[in-house]
Parts: structure tokens; C-alpha cells; sequence
């Protein structure tokens, strides 16, 4: 597991965050205090405090290098 952090500080950046890791089987955490929702899940994103940097738990081994250029807009 990687855990990053990313900024989704628009509606527009959350559709396409989405979008971009729902093309991995991998399964993708968003931590934001003491909540951690599926980061798959459009709904469950708009229920956290988007204004902060958000921390992504990425659960890959072998696929890690792709998921993260795919994620380089986001990150901080």
C-alpha cells in the first residue's frame, strides 16, 4: 500500500479523479480524519471536506508506477 495526497478542490477534478481510477482493479482509499471512504465513489467523495489536501491509499504492488502518473494532476 501507497498512501499519498491529493487536492480535489473542484467538481470538475472529482469527475475526472474518478474516471481515472475506476480504470483500475485496484482498490483506492480516501482518508480525511477519521472518515475513509472508497475513492470510487463519487457520492462518498463530496461527503468529505474537499477545502484540505486529502491522503489516497492506494492498495497496488505491482502497477503502482502507472496509477501514479495517472494521478500526477492531483497530487500535491
Amino acid at each position: 500500500m501507497k498512501t499519498i495526497q491529493i487536492s480535489l478542490n473542484s467538481i470538475d477534478k472529482v469527475k475526472s479523479f474518478v474516471n481515472d481510477i475506476s480504470k483500475f482493479d485496484y482498490d483506492f482509499d480516501l482518508v480525511s480524519g477519521r472518515y475513509v471512504i472508497d475513492a470510487k465513489s463519487i457520492m462518498g467523495i463530496f461527503s468529505l471536506d474537499l477545502s484540505k489536501p486529502i491522503d489516497l491509499n492506494i492498495h497496488a504492488e505491482d502497477g503502482l508506477n502507472e496509477v501514479l502518473e495517472a494521478l500526477k494532476p492531483y497530487t500535491i
